[in-house]
Order: C-alpha cells, then sequence, then structure tokens
C-alpha cells in the first residue's frame, strides 16, 4: 500500500467515523418560554395555534422542542417573578403575549436570549422596546398591532350600530399604559362629539368584576366597550361568561 493510498483510506475512515458519531449524537431539545398576561383557559385558542404552526414546521413538543408555559392572569405584580423563572430555565427564546408592561419585565430580566413579543397596543419605538421598526436592535423582535388607533373608530362604530347609545361602560385594565391615553384622553373626546356618557371602570384582576358588574347594574349602562390592555383576554372572557 503506497501512502497516497494510506492517507486515502484513513480520510474516509476518519469521515465515516465523524458521521456516525454525529448521527449518534441525540438532537437539541431548544427550550421556548411562553409568556402570557391571561389565563390558561382564555391562552388555550392561541397556544393551540402556535402549537399547530411549529408542528407544521417540523417542531414538536418533547421531541425537538419543550415549552415552558407562564401565566400572569391580567395581574402585572406577577410579572417579572414569571419572567425571572423563564430566564432561568436557560431558554433559547421567550415569547410574550400581553403588550408592553410584559415585554418590559422580560427584557428586564434578560439582555440576551432573544425575545418575541406579539400583541400590545402601543408603539414600540416610542416607550423604547425597540429603536426602529427597520431595525430593532437589542434582543426584542416580534409584532405590535398598535390597536390604540382604532378605539376612537370602535367607538364611532358602536354609535352608528346602536344609534340610541347614551351611556356607555368602559372596562379597562389601568395596569396598562395604553389605556392611560385612550380611556382619559382618546375616547372622552370623541364621546363628547357623539353626545355619549362614558362610564369608566377599572378591572385590575378577576375578583373585580363582581365589584363592577354590580356597579353597572345600579348606573345601567346602554352598552359596554372593552379597552385593550395586558388585561384584555381577560376582561372579554368574563364579560362573556357573565352574558351567557
Amino acid at each position: 500500500m503506497n501512502r497516497r493510498t494510506a492517507i486515502r483510506r484513513l480520510a474516509t475512515l476518519f469521515l465515516t467515523t465523524a458521521s456516525l458519531a454525529h448521527a449518534q449524537q441525540p438532537k437539541k431539545l431548544f427550550r421556548i418560554g411562553y409568556l402570557s398576561n391571561t389565563t390558561p383557559s382564555a391562552e388555550s385558542p392561541r397556544s393551540e395555534a402556535v402549537g399547530k404552526r411549529l408542528r407544521e414546521l417540523g417542531y414538536v413538543e418533547g421531541q425537538n422542542i419543550s415549552i415552558d408555559y407562564r401565566y400572569g392572569e391580567a395581574n402585572f405584580e406577577r410579572a417579572p417573578k414569571l419572567a425571572a423563572e423563564l430566564v432561568a430555565l436557560n431558554c433559547d427564546v421567550i415569547v410574550v403575549f400581553g403588550g408592553y408592561n410584559w415585554v418590559r419585565a422580560v427584557m428586564d430580566a434578560t439582555k440576551t436570549i432573544p425575545i418575541v413579543m406579539t400583541g400590545g397596543g402601543l408603539d414600540p419605538v416610542d416607550t423604547g422596546v425597540i429603536k426602529s421598526l427597520a431595525r430593532p436592535g437589542g434582543n426584542v423582535t416580534g409584532i405590535t398591532n398598535l390597536g390604540t388607533d382604532l378605539s376612537s373608530k370602535r367607538l364611532e362604530l358602536f354609535k352608528e350600530a346602536l344609534p340610541k347609545l347614551t351611556r356607555i361602560a368602559v372596562l379597562y385594565d389601568p395596569a396598562a399604559p395604553v389605556n392611560e391615553r385612550v380611556v382619559k384622553k382618546d375616547l372622552p373626546v370623541l364621546a363628547r362629539a357623539l353626545k355619549l356618557t362614558l362610564q369608566p371602570r377599572e378591572v385590575n384582576t378577576a375578583d373585580d368584576f363582581e365589584k363592577v358588574f354590580a356597579a353597572m347594574g345600579k348606573q345601567r349602562p346602554d352598552g359596554m366597550f372593552v379597552s385593550g390592555g395586558a388585561g384584555y383576554s381577560l376582561l372579554t372572557e368574563n364579560v362573556s361568561r357573565t352574558l351567557r
């Protein structure tokens, strides 16, 4: 056997051994942190849709990904603790459903783990979550619906659909910065033009609903407007359950 043949066979053996070793190595299990501002039942349709799409892309829970869920139940005070728990698990990425406050809680907990935000009505550039839409910078990316710009339009459509409306109860989460502008600035201006009386009602947690609906029963509003924000899903879920 000449030297060239020996080198060729040695190289072939090395490549074959390396390929077998690589094939025998277990596939990496990517860890996804899933932080939602609402409850498991309210989040279920969205989390199921996320799981379905991941499977379509070849990511199956228990095979090549694991998902750790945390739910804030519309209580922002829990956000820092839940964010810290996901960071401690050394997740490869953390997905946040809820809005600015919830994204900021995760941002405060980690500067390195990628954060994917979704939802929320405030401009992420104005709030300092990202540097620009074209170049977010940092470790945050995702989508935002900028829904606050549509709040006045929704109230206007409400009046058009029910011309006899005069009193409207406005349910909102005071912990969401988005409502500072919507409930206290945007809606009152339009309400005066439409000759509507707004009855703002703060809902901080699920326990507040009994008190809020009791007050509404006394004031007898003609309609109900649920403002977006960190507790939007929980608000709509409880409203729907109450009205059934």
